[in-house]
């Protein structure tokens, strides 16, 4: 009867067009004003440290994001349990959300502490709710367990200070970020399943992934018109700056969703391990989206002084981050499609060829020559044969 009782707030499996509801919708609004506190963080720390610490938050935000889209992959969000459960993390992760500008100042207990009361809170409410005869109880057991020990590592850095902060957080990332690869496997309690336990609807995560890249992607857009409306004086080049960084944001837009993201739900809803490949789909979007967010950084730059000379912190946002942005693209169409992308490998080469003289040019000008790398790509991908599709849908 309990276990009968559980099932009343999960999803229906086997249907395979499970949609992204309203409440999950609104709970995304949360996170679209934390990429912002992150890209304006960024901005203000162009550094290396800062490079660090916005590296280490962002990994926090993206991995409470992704655990609660599992539950809400698992569970149906509809119910009221599991929407005022996800009302619940919501507030939480808004307190945290403000919290990001002085995480690594003064504020950083509040922000571990609301990361760790949302990573535990969510697993032991979902806990309570299943019941001990489930078959996904031993999962969440184990979820427990490692939430436990990264919530420890956060509150713990938020108690010190500098460099140790950042050495604790780095590891409760990893544990995080490295504890679903093993199948959260701890002593007496063992290893998940994910062909068993991590039954997954593949349309409805691979939705829920997409979103949060245009979430990334309206942030850059945001920033455009936010440097823009700020100028006093609308000169040619500031114009021209704003044009070329909105034209980048499209030919990015266009790299991710032409072919990847329709095969990627083909896939994982076909795959005979559909947990396990959504881990590695999960795995690397929180490179994507975070390289989407370093290439926004790079556009406010352009934006705000276009005729700049490029410096090691304008190079690491406008070369560095296309670079990672097409690598991810490469590890998610290799997952997606098992193919080696050969237009994305020539980019990556002449953006790297591209540096040593870039010192020589405007951050407008390198901007551009970005740009009109995405462009070429792109259209490498709308001239590719139609037939190379079909064909690869008939692969999955």
């Amino acid at each position: 009867m309990e276990e009968r009782k559980s099932h009343q707030l999960l999803r229906k499996r086997g249907e395979h067009n499970a949609s992204v509801s309203y409440s999950e919708l609104l709970f995304d609004l949360i996170y679209v004003f934390a990429v912002t506190q992150l890209s304006h963080y960024l901005l203000h720390h162009l550094n290396f440290q800062g490079v660090v610490e916005t590296t280490i938050l962002w990994f926090g935000v993206w991995l409470v994001w992704q655990h609660t889209t599992w539950v809400t992959n698992w569970f149906n969000p509809d119910t009221r349990p599991i929407r005022l459960l996800l009302f619940g993390v919501m507030l939480v992760s808004l307190m945290m959300a403000a919290s990001l500008p002085k995480a690594f100042g003064d504020r950083g207990l509040i922000f571990a502490i609301c990361y760790a009361a949302i990573q535990v809170g969510r697993t032991l409410v979902i806990l309570s709710l299943l019941g001990n005869s489930h078959h996904l109880t031993p999962n969440f057991k184990r979820i427990l367990g490692w939430s436990c020990i990264s919530g420890f590592l956060w509150i713990l850095g938020g108690f010190n200070e500098g460099n140790f902060r950042i050495l604790l957080w780095a590891m409760a990332v990893l544990s995080d970020y490295l504890s679903p690869m093993f199948g959260f496997y701890l002593p007496f309690l063992g290893r998940s399943d994910s062909g068993k336990e991590w039954t997954i609807d593949g349309h409805h995560l691979t939705e829920r992934c997409q979103l949060f890249v245009i979430i990334a992607f309206g942030e850059t857009i945001l920033m455009i018109g936010a440097s823009l409306s700020e100028v006093e004086v609308w000169r040619v080049e500031r114009i021209v700056a704003a044009l070329v960084s909105f034209i980048g944001s499209l030919a990015m837009w266009w790299i991710y969703f032409d072919v990847s993201s329709e095969a990627a739900t083909h896939k994982i809803q076909h795959s005979s391990n559909p947990g396990l490949l959504a881990l590695k789909y999960h795995a690397v979007h929180v490179i994507l989206v975070g390289a989407i967010i370093i290439c926004a950084v790079g556009d406010e730059l352009v934006d705000s002084e276009p005729s700049a000379t490029v410096t090691y912190t304008s190079l690491y946002v406008l070369i560095f981050g296309t670079i990672l942005y097409l690598l991810a693209n490469m590890v998610f169409k290799w997952i997606t499609c098992h193919s080696i992308s050969i237009s994305h490998s020539i980019a990556i080469l002449v953006l790297l060829l591209l540096i040593p003289v870039s010192f020589f040019m405007s951050i407008l000008i390198i901007n551009s020559i970005v740009v009109a790398v995405f462009i070429c790509i792109a259209i490498f991908e709308v001239v590719a044969p139609k037939v190379k599709r079909e064909e690869l849908l008939e692969k999955l």
